[in-house]
């Protein structure tokens, strides 16, 4: 019993080893990461003495504050003063939560850290923003490139916006207006902290390289949306697939066991560079599922999973690419090469 013990511990070893024999060392990368408590200081304003609060807000974060009122708030100086008061007086039940799920953001600086960490190895030029948590309004998110984002990244500063990520049980994102409005289940069901890093993340694998997939066919799409998740296998090596792209578990577990079967169905079912948005999307985008699969099991935005294999299949066969190399080859080239046929 006992050697049998020692074998399986041996063995989980060995197969931790080798789960991780490609992460690289980056302990020794010196970054400083703190996050700046905008929300904190922003509902620490008086509402019945808003200037003076806004002037030291202001002194503090010259550059978020003018992107949180004018952006998130969609205020114009004639407006500011009022506009601020009001939202101050009725956003304080919705502060509340947030400060109570997030009494503490040090696990979060310590994720940030090791996640830029993994940046600066691949990146080292790249410039590390500043990083501010802020809480605005609970009826819209931000645009991306690839589409709606609770966060944002402006020159020099990375705003994650506390208020997309209380909790799937948080009262608000059950509320029909904001599942009709903001975002339905499927999405909102990621309205969690675990997933803040991977969101951020994305964000910044697509400032270092801009989403090229714009007019260009569905598997080209495909591959160039893929390379961006093959950066985020880089920035974040030990993060669950299912928090890093966002799909359930079950829905991650679905498309490795059916790889092959999907693949195929695309191959026969759609010209591989069709150019119709109606085929486009049916692959690229969130959605509930994929049509043409099972509405229970399988993920929308399925296209960018299969461009990540494709991507991962490439990169196996030209292991002394470096990442950069890989996110500006051609996405034709890498479908011609990968010679992609699972089964």
């Amino acid at each position: 019993m006992k050697k049998t013990a020692i074998a399986l511990l041996l063995a989980i070893s060995l197969f931790a080893c080798k789960e991780k024999k490609d992460v690289p060392n980056v302990s020794d990368i010196n970054i400083d990461i703190k996050l700046d408590r905008f929300d904190r200081d922003f509902f620490a304003i008086d509402s019945n003495n808003v200037l003076p609060g806004l002037n030291a807000l202001n002194n503090k974060y010259p550059v978020l504050t003018s992107i949180f009122l004018e952006n998130i708030l969609g205020l114009d100086s004639g407006s500011t003063l009022p506009g601020v008061k009001q939202f101050l007086s009725l956003s304080g039940g919705l502060y509340d939560t947030v400060n109570d799920v997030f009494k503490n953001t040090n696990n979060l600086e310590k994720d940030f850290k090791q996640a830029f960490q993994f940046v600066k190895y691949y990146f080292p030029q790249y410039k590390v923003p500043t990083i501010a948590t802020i809480a605005g309004p609970v009826d819209a998110m931000a645009q991306s490139e690839t589409g709606p984002t609770p966060n944002f990244l402006a020159p020099g500063v990375l705003g994650i916006s506390l208020q997309f990520y209380l909790g799937r049980n948080f009262s608000v994102y059950s509320d029909p207006f904001f599942i009709e409005n903001v975002a339905p289940g499927y999405r909102s069901r990621r309205f969690s902290k675990e997933y803040i890093i991977a969101d951020a993340m994305q964000l910044v694998a697509a400032d270092i390289f801009p989403d090229k997939s714009k007019g260009k066919p569905l598997v080209e799409q495909m591959i160039e949306r893929g390379k961006q998740w093959y950066l985020l296998d880089k920035f974040l090596p030990t993060t669950p697939d299912s928090i890093k792209i966002g799909y359930t578990q079950r829905q991650v577990n679905w498309c490795k066991e059916n790889e092959g079967l999907i693949w195929s169905y695309i191959v026969k079912n759609e010209d591989l560079y069709s150019l119709n948005p109606a085929v486009i999307q049916v692959y690229i985008g969130e959605s509930p599922f994929t049509q043409g699969f099972s509405q229970e099991l399988s993920p929308g935005n399925l296209g960018p999973w299969i461009g990540w294999q494709i991507i991962k299949k490439y990169a196996g066969k030209n292991s002394s690419l470096k990442p950069e190399e890989i996110m500006n080859t051609d996405a034709k080239k890498i479908l011609d090469e990968a010679k992609y046929k699972p089964k």
